[in-house]
C-alpha cells in the first residue's frame, strides 16, 4: 500500500509568498504595480496680447460767434417794447443777411425820455460805448466798472444789477432822446445782462434794455460801436 505525502501549503495573500510545512521559504512573488505618470505636454510660449487702443473722440473747437460786418448803416438793432424782443439785422461779408431775435425786458415804469423817470426812451440811438469785453458771464458791474463778483441769477431781491456786458446808448434825435433833461446817454440807458433772468419777456427794468446774460454776450460780439438801435412801441 502506497502512502501519499501531503505537504500543506500556507499562502499569505498579502505577500503572495508560500511556506511549506517543513519551513522551506520561497521567494515572494511581487505583484506588478502599474503607475500612470501623466506625460506633460511641452509648454508653449504665451502669445503676446496686443495693447488695447482706445480711440479718443476728436476735440471739436467751440463755434465762434461770427460778428456782423462793421458797416453801421447796414447792421441795425430794433427793440420792440410791445413784443419785448430785440431784433438784430446782421449783414455778413459774403452778402449773407440774418435776423437774430432775443427776448428782452424794458422798463416797468413805461415809455419816456425824462431824466429821473426810469422809463425806456423811444427813437433812434446808436451804441456809443461797449464795456465788459472778456468779463465772465454774470459778472456784476457798478458804475460800468467790473467788481470781480458774480451775480446769483434769480436770487430774490437781487435788485437792478448790471451784469456781463454793457452797450451804452446815445440818442440821435434832439428833443426826443438827446438834449437837456431827455438825454439817453446822460440817463445811462444801456443794453445789458441782468440777475433777474426770470423776468425777461416782461417789463421789469428801470429804463434799460435787459437781456439774458448768454444773449448779451452773443449780441456784444456781433456788433460794433456805432451800430444803430431803434426803440419802438
Amino acid at each position: 500500500m502506497k502512502l501519499k505525502l501531503i505537504i500543506p501549503i500556507i499562502c499569505l495573500s498579502i505577500t503572495s509568498s508560500c511556506t511549506t510545512s517543513n519551513n522551506t521559504e520561497q521567494e515572494p512573488v511581487k505583484a506588478a504595480v502599474i503607475v500612470n505618470t501623466p506625460v506633460s505636454e511641452p509648454k508653449s510660449e504665451p502669445k503676446p496680447v496686443p495693447p488695447i487702443v482706445v480711440a479718443k473722440a476728436p476735440v471739436m473747437p467751440e463755434p465762434k460767434t461770427e460778428p456782423c460786418e462793421k458797416r453801421s448803416f447796414d447792421n441795425k438793432i430794433t427793440v420792440n417794447i410791445s413784443e419785448q424782443k430785440l431784433h438784430l439785422y446782421c449783414n455778413y461779408g459774403n452778402d449773407k443777411q440774418e435776423v437774430k431775435t432775443y427776448s428782452v425786458s424794458t422798463s416797468k415804469y413805461g415809455i419816456g425820455s425824462e431824466a429821473g423817470s426810469n422809463k425806456t426812451p423811444l427813437g433812434l440811438h446808436k451804441i456809443k460805448n461797449k464795456i465788459g469785453d472778456g468779463a465772465a458771464q454774470n459778472t456784476i458791474f457798478r458804475a460800468r466798472r467790473n467788481t470781480g463778483r458774480k451775480a446769483i441769477i434769480n436770487k430774490p431781491n437781487s435788485g437792478d444789477l448790471v451784469t456781463t456786458r454793457i452797450m451804452w446808448l446815445t440818442g440821435l434825435e434832439p428833443g426826443k432822446n438827446s438834449g437837456r433833461g431827455i438825454d439817453s446817454y446822460k440817463r445811462y440807458i444801456y443794453i445789458h445782462g441782468t440777475a433777474e433772468e426770470e423776468k425777461i419777456g416782461e417789463v421789469a427794468s428801470h429804463g434799460c434794455i435787459r437781456m439774458f446774460n448768454k444773449d448779451v454776450i452773443d449780441l456784444f460780439d456781433r456788433v460794433d460801436e456805432g451800430t444803430k438801435v431803434e426803440i419802438i412801441r
